[in-house]
C-alpha cells in the first residue's frame, strides 16, 4: 500500500513543494487548493463542474453538517461522498472556528464545547470524542480534531491555556481511534492542529507536541484571523519549516491568490478558503491582472472576456458586460458563472504553481505572477 504523503519535489529557491497524498478515494496532487462545500455542496457549482474544473478534494463543515441534516441521515446513506453524490476526496473541519465566529453562543471548558445552535437557539455539548465521531460518521477521508481557534489578539495567558488544551484535545481523539481508522469502509486520516495564536514560542511548542503524536498530517491554524499579513505569514514559515517533512501540511482558511503563492513558497502544501466563491456571488472575479469588480456600473458595457487569458467555461463564452447585468438584477447563473471562473482560477493557479515546482522554476513563476498581478491590499 501507498504512504498518505509522498514528497515529490522541492524547489530550490524556496521552501516550495510538490507532492502526493494517497487516499482510498483518490490521489491529491500537492500543491492544491480545496474548494469550500459548508453544507454539503459547494454553492451555486456542482460535483460535475468541480470535477471539469480540476477538484480533487473538497472540504464540507462539520458544525453546519451536525445541525443540518444531522449525522445520522448522513452515515444512513454510507457516508457524505454517497449523499452528495462526490466520488473524490473529503476534508471536514472541526468545527473550531465556527466556535470562534459564533463565540457569543458557545462556551469552551477541558470537556469540550457547549453552545447554542445559531439555527434555533437548541443547546449542544461536543466533547472532543464527539467531534471525532461526528465526522466518522459524516465520511471525511481527511478529518480535524477538535481545536480552538483564538482572535487576535489573545493574550499570552490565555493563549497558552488555549494551545494546552487544544493539544490535550487533540491526544484524546489520537486514543479514542488512532490516528488512521475505518468507520466506513475506506481508510479516514486524523490531522493534528497547531495554534499558539501570534507567539512564536507558543507555535513551537505546539508543533513539537503534535509532532510528538504522530498524525498522518498536520494543518495550521488560528491565522487569517485579523492579524497584519506580513504576521500571518512570518507565523506559516515558522510552522511549516518545523513540522515533519514527510507530511502534508495544511494552512486553514488562507485564502487570496498572492496568499497562496507566498504560503507555497513557505513550505505550505493544502489550503482552503471561501474566497473564490464568496467573492464571486458578490460579484468580485480574480483574473490574471488582479481582482476585478465585475458588478461595478465601469463595466456595463465592456463586452470583453472577463479574463482574457483564461480557458474556462465562463471566459469562454460570456462577457463582462452579461456578468455585470446577471449579478446586479440577482439571477443565481450569474452567482455561478463567477463562482466557475474563480475557482477555475485558484485551481490553476495550484497546477501552475506544481508545474513550476517540479521543473525547479518556481521562484521565477512567482516573480512573473507578480509582475503582473494588481492587489488591493498587500
Amino acid at each position: 500500500m501507498k504512504p498518505f504523503f509522498e514528497l515529490q519535489a522541492t524547489d530550490p529557491d524556496t521552501g516550495a513543494r510538490a507532492g502526493m497524498l494517497h487516499t482510498d478515494h483518490g490521489d491529491i496532487p500537492t500543491p492544491i487548493f480545496m474548494p469550500v462545500g459548508t453544507q454539503a455542496t459547494v454553492k451555486t457549482v456542482t460535483g460535475d463542474q468541480l470535477v471539469d474544473l480540476g477538484a480533487k478534494i473538497i472540504l464540507a463543515n462539520t458544525y453546519h453538517l451536525y445541525l443540518r441534516p444531522g449525522t445520522d441521515l448522513v452515515a444512513e446513506v454510507g457516508g457524505v461522498h454517497r449523499f452528495m453524490g462526490w466520488d473524490l476526496p473529503m476534508l471536514t473541519d472541526s468545527g473550531g472556528y465556527q466556535f470562534f465566529s459564533l463565540a457569543p453562543l458557545n462556551k469552551l471548558t477541558e470537556d469540550g464545547v457547549s453552545f447554542r445552535s445559531h439555527l434555533d437557539g437548541s443547546k449542544h455539548h461536543l466533547r472532543p470524542e464527539d467531534v471525532l465521531r461526528i465526522q466518522a460518521e459524516i465520511g471525511a477521508d481527511i478529518i480535524m480534531p477538535l481545536d480552538e481557534c483564538m482572535p487576535y489578539p489573545s493574550e499570552r495567558k490565555y493563549a497558552e491555556e488555549s494551545t494546552s488544551r487544544t493539544t490535550r484535545w487533540a491526544r484524546r481523539c489520537r486514543d479514542e481511534r488512532g490516528a488512521v481508522f475505518s468507520h466506513h469502509d475506506y481508510r479516514q486520516f486524523l490531522f493534528g492542529i497547531v495554534q499558539g495564536a501570534t507567539y512564536a514560542d507558543l507555535r513551537r511548542r505546539s508543533v513539537e507536541e503534535l509532532a510528538a503524536l504522530d498524525f498522518p498530517g498536520y494543518s495550521i491554524g488560528g491565522l487569517a484571523v485579523g492579524e497584519p499579513k506580513r504576521e500571518m505569514l512570518d507565523l506559516t514559515e515558522l510552522c511549516a519549516g518545523l513540522l515533519p517533512r514527510d507530511k502534508p501540511r495544511y494552512l486553514m482558511g488562507v485564502g487570496f491568490p498572492e496568499d497562496l503563492i507566498r504560503c507555497v513558497a513557505r513550505g505550505v502544501d493544502m489550503f482552503d478558503c471561501v474566497m473564490p466563491t464568496r467573492n464571486a456571488r458578490k460579484g468580485t472575479l480574480f483574473t490574471r491582472e488582479g481582482r476585478l469588480v465585475v458588478k461595478n456600473a465601469a463595466f456595463a458595457r465592456d463586452f470583453t472576456a472577463p479574463d482574457t487569458e483564461c480557458g474556462c467555461f465562463t471566459c469562454r463564452n460570456y462577457s463582462r458586460a452579461y456578468l455585470r447585468h446577471l449579478i446586479h438584477v440577482g439571477e443565481p447563473v450569474g452567482m455561478s458563472l463567477a463562482s466557475i471562473h474563480n475557482l477555475y482560477f485558484y485551481l490553476d493557479l495550484m497546477r501552475m504553481m506544481r508545474e513550476a515546482i517540479l521543473e525547479k522554476r518556481f521562484a521565477s513563476f512567482q516573480r512573473e505572477f507578480f509582475a503582473k498581478y494588481r492587489m488591493a491590499t498587500d
